[in-house]
């Protein structure tokens, strides 16, 4: 297997991902991870070890997607590197569209991703700012 590089291979992946947590679909959220994973932020680290737990740690995102209308999520791929023959590290800025089709401001991430039989999957998350 090969470490996703492939630009094409990657924003298909992402497209798949931010569809899946704008639209809260849960279960296919929990099939972008790769287990077991892990959240790292500033002020909180978490992991989950079953696809369950990766859907329950994204319920609570779910309402602020709705509170703020937001409809469409886009990746934008600022940096690709890759780390071995499995493993990538993928910087994205996250453009958010609402109801209206107004930008909202969005979130910049670190994600390590193993590629395996199904593709790319997130190990971790990195909240970057």
């Amino acid at each position: 297997m090969k470490a996703p590089t492939d630009l094409a291979e990657l924003t298909d992946f992402f497209d798949r991902y931010g569809t899946a947590l704008t639209s809260g679909d849960v279960a296919a959220i929990a099939n972008c991870y790769a287990l077991p994973g892990m959240v790292v932020a500033d002020t909180y680290s978490f992991t989950f070890a079953s696809p369950a737990a990766v859907a329950l740690s994204f319920l609570g995102a779910a309402p602020t997607y709705e509170e703020q209308q937001i409809v469409a999520a886009h990746a934008q791929l600022l940096d690709v590197q890759r780390l071995s023959a499995a493993l990538s590290m993928v910087s994205v800025q996250w453009e958010y569209l609402d109801a209206q089709g107004n930008a909202v401001p969005g979130e910049r991430y670190s994600y390590l991703l193993r590629v395996d039989l199904s593709g790319p999957r997130i190990t971790t998350v990195i909240a970057t700012h």
